[in-house]
């Protein structure tokens, strides 16, 4: 587990951490045949490193028809950070829907936990296995300490990213100014104010105006 941790802060990417936390589920924990995260973005669900399409078609499952335990996993404001199903079969009561439509999509077993740090909420870890039974408490112990370090994890590489996504936006909109000063002699606040006037009234954003000075010139630019 700690070998686990020290991976998943040497990804270079948030799209490589993901893909490593998922791999780490179906590796480190005992009866777990697919694994992958889950967030949702009011109702609508986003798939992220599935390790099979079990997961995907699971997830679209949900929200198609709006309940299902991934979904209390995913909103904190339901209180329950962690779920762990034995038998979906013996769940038609809570979720009368979703619960044997996943038993006939061939899952067996559930276990998911809420992503989070003290800061902000990610969505879920969920695990899949095809058997009933699969999932025992000492999967459950070692779910949760995989996504503690998980939920780290993926904070850090998410900051990581917008930090380099920050600085690339800088950079592009450096250099438009430069390209706009040497091209109608402007003071580098005239230029910054062109830029900004023009993403203003043309409803575009001031990185992309940037990046189209950068591209093409200033036409269309006065």
């Amino acid at each position: 587990m700690a070998a686990m941790a020290r991976d998943l802060l040497a990804q270079d990417s948030v799209d490589a951490t993901l893909e490593r936390i998922t791999a780490s589920a179906t590796e480190l924990v005992d009866g777990c045949d697919a694994a992958g995260i889950l967030v949702l973005h009011d109702a609508k669900v986003e798939t992220l490193a599935p390790t099979h399409a079990l997961v995907t078609e699971s997830d679209l499952l949900q929200q198609q028809l709006g309940e299902g335990p991934c979904f209390d996993a995913a909103h904190s404001s339901h209180g329950e950070h962690i779920f762990r199903i034995s038998d979906l079969t013996a769940l038609q009561q809570r979720w009368p829907a979703f619960a044997p439509q996943a038993h006939a999509l061939g899952v067996g077993s559930m276990m998911g936990f809420l992503l989070f740090t003290d800061e902000e909420d990610f969505g879920a870890l969920n695990f899949y296995s095809r058997s009933p039974g699969a999932f025992t408490e000492d999967s459950e112990t070692a779910g949760l300490l995989l996504a503690s370090h998980a939920a780290v994890a993926f904070s850090s590489a998410r900051t990581h990213a917008q930090m380099e996504h920050a600085v690339a936006t800088r950079h592009t909109i450096g250099e438009a100014m430069g390209i706009l000063m040497g091209a109608h002699q402007l003071t580098e606040q005239q230029a910054f104010d062109v830029l900004r006037r023009y993403s203003q009234e043309s409803n575009v954003k001031l990185r992309e105006v940037a990046r189209q000075v950068c591209e093409m010139g200033t036409p269309g630019i006065p």
